[in-house]
């Protein structure tokens, strides 16, 4: 329980007893995505020769939590310590007073407080400088692209100091065993033309560098894909003798063809279980519905021959108070009708009805009986008053 106050409490106990002097620098803060490599930077600026004896680099994951060391440096030997062994390493110039820590392959549980101890042969001072680092989800490694379209690969170098790069290359491999190939080369403190980016080979004309190379931003631009640009895409940084690569997969998807459309002929199908019963439900259903349709029709027609017997009737009876001699034809034509249709009516009964004229404005009523009678070959008129004095022909009887 007491080693983490020991760990602190003897530093403090020593400086004061040697009389040492801290002097602070205001922390700065960097943010990195998981996998990145990052430069957490501690300088110390002076024009006075001084040699530097320690390095310590200390991280904290929060207020509550035991620092860990990450690296520490003491006699020309640097020693990562902990879960950062085979991430960490010192980059700087420690004979120009720079202890700065490179940290590779950023891991989401690296977020926290980083803080650089640099001491001084026969100084009493110890300078100090915090780095807040802030990891983010880690960017996608592998892109997919359609033939002819374009796509940007990323390579960002994160540092906390102004170390700008001094060269970036980007490289490409379609395989484990294959060549690799050069896409471009970028030089930016040499002058033309070996101060553009120079891209070869069958990526000629169609790679553009798109990133600030004052922020150490090497990205590029792919144009036109091909089919053979997919594979491995290393980018790599250079900032003096350091060097940080980054490798992207790219996987490209070829676009389907065009092609026309042609009517496709349709194959008789077998009809399923339930095709089958609705088919079976509709032929039942039309069979028991038909006779209830033959009665609608059947019932629809003699309605319209009632209603034309009673127009005929009432035409008569018109004729009738018009116009006696007009009725005579009428009725003689209705006996011709009967008789095409081998029906003759002999007679006609007519009943008029002629009621007084009541208060209440009632109409008055007709009333017709027509008596069909089947024709006789034989038959033959009885009396010459049955006949027309003009024709010959019989006359219906006429009951008014």
């Amino acid at each position: 329980m007491f080693y983490p106050l020991k760990l602190i409490l003897m530093p403090v106990l020593l400086s004061y007893s040697l009389g040492l002097n801290d002097l602070i620098v205001s922390s700065v803060e960097l943010t990195v995505h998981v996998g990145d490599s990052a430069l957490l930077g501690c300088i110390f600026q002076s024009t006075e020769e001084k040699l530097v004896t320690k390095v310590d680099w200390i991280f904290s994951s929060g207020e509550h939590f035991k620092d860990d060391y990450v690296l520490f440096y003491y006699a020309n030997i640097s020693v990562p310590v902990g879960r950062f062994q085979n991430r960490v390493r010192l980059v700087g110039d420690i004979l120009h007073h720079d202890g700065s820590l490179l940290l590779q392959n950023v891991e989401e549980a690296d977020q926290g407080n980083y803080t650089c101890e640099i001491r001084f042969k026969m100084e009493s001072l110890v300078f100090k400088k915090a780095v807040v680092l802030h990891v983010l989800p880690e960017e996608p490694k592998e892109l997919m692209a359609h033939v002819g379209d374009s796509t940007q690969m990323g390579c960002v170098f994160h540092s906390t100091e102004e170390k700008h790069m001094t060269r970036v290359d980007w490289m490409f491999s379609s395989g484990e065993h294959a060549k690799e190939e050069i896409v471009l080369r970028y030089y930016p403190k040499l002058k033309a033309p070996m101060g553009y980016p120079q891209n070869w080979g069958r990526f000629q004309n169609r790679v553009n560098l798109v990133g600030d190379t004052s922020r150490n931003d090497g990205s590029i631009m792919l144009h036109r894909v091909k089919e053979s640009d997919g594979g491995s895409y290393t980018c790599s940084i250079h900032l003096g003798n350091l060097t940080v690569r980054k490798t992207t997969v790219l996987h490209v998807i070829l676009k389907e063809p065009r092609t026309l459309v042609t009517p496709v002929t349709l194959r008789p199908e077998i009809l399923g279980g339930n095709q089958l019963v609705i088919i079976v439900g509709i032929i039942c259903a039309t069979i028991l519905l038909l006779p209830v349709l033959i009665l609608i029709v059947k019932r629809t027609y003699g309605n319209k021959s009632s209603v034309t017997s009673t127009t005929l009737v009432k035409s008569l009876e018109n004729t009738k108070k018009a116009n006696p001699e007009v009725r005579e034809e009428l009725c003689h034509f209705a006996a011709v009708l009967g008789e095409g249709k081998k029906h003759i009516y002999s007679s006609i009964t007519m009943q008029e009805v002629i009621d007084e004229e009541e208060p209440s404005g009632k109409s008055e009523a007709t009333y017709m009986t027509m008596h069909p009678v089947w024709p006789s070959l034989r038959s033959a008129p009885t009396s010459p008053s049955d006949k027309k004095s003009d024709g010959g022909m019989p006359r219906t009887e006429q009951a008014f």
